[in-house]
């Protein structure tokens, strides 16, 4: 038998689907996902923090990564802080992981 794989430590199960705790740096050279820091999925966007771009480019972004639709992603926690939480409803652990590539 195969022994269960750990999620990484961004990754949240929950009934319902996943929360992914992000750590979302605005204005970069391009749209990327990066490595994990402090338990958190390091994003770049190349969208301004101004009037909630940047966030709107980090749920399109995450919602490409993972194959669903964008209504799916809501931002919990985080809407004017570089640390943010995202609930991805749907979407199981293992899916999460492998769409984000960690």
């Amino acid at each position: 038998m195969s022994q269960p794989t750990a999620l990484p430590a961004y990754i949240q199960p929950h009934p319902d689907g996943v929360y992914l705790a992000i750590r979302l740096q605005p204005r970069a050279s391009r749209d990327e996902i990066g490595p994990i820091q402090n338990r958190e999925l390091k994003v770049k966007v190349t969208a301004p923090p101004v009037d909630a771009a940047a966030n709107e480019a980090l749920l399109r972004l995450l919602a490409d990564r993972l194959g669903c639709a964008r209504s799916a992603l809501h931002l919990v926690r985080g809407h004017r802080s570089r640390h943010k939480l995202v609930f991805a409803q749907g979407i199981s652990p293992a899916q999460a992981a492998t769409g984000l590539g960690r």
